[in-house]
């Protein structure tokens, strides 16, 4: 299986899933916004920006973008003073959260090791 994925991937840069998929939901704000939208369900711009620590309102907006773009979050706009606008997973981007979850059990469960090897190559290459 992870030779023909790699295979693929070699072969058709361009169409490769993993690289796409990836790159495009493996920064750190798409995953931490599907994860609170999971936790949270729908939720307005402001509830969301308050929720994401560190994330600027301009990035919030282009992280819901491309998530919108791309099937993992619904858009839905009230016509109403002042408009309201909610935000929250499609059963696509739900279905993302259990791959994201293994993600984050793995490192969990493995940052020591890789905490105590960051430290060892940095006293390598400071010699």
């Amino acid at each position: 299986m992870k030779k023909e994925i790699s295979r693929k991937c070699e072969s058709d840069r361009d169409n490769c899933p993993v690289k796409d998929v990836l790159h495009r939901v493996g920064d750190k704000w798409s995953m931490l916004t599907v994860i609170i939208l999971s936790d949270h369900g729908t939720l307005r711009f402001n509830e969301l920006h308050q929720l994401i620590d560190g994330i600027s309102q301009k990035m919030l907006t282009v992280t819901l973008k491309m998530l919108e773009a791309d099937g993992l979050v619904t858009r839905k706009m009230y016509a109403q003073v002042p408009p309201k606008v909610e935000y929250a997973l499609t059963p696509l981007g739900e279905s993302l959260v259990t791959p994201l979850m293994h993600l984050y059990d793995w490192a969990n469960t493995n940052m020591p090791e890789i905490k105590a090897s960051r430290e060892r190559y940095e006293k390598a290459v400071v010699l």
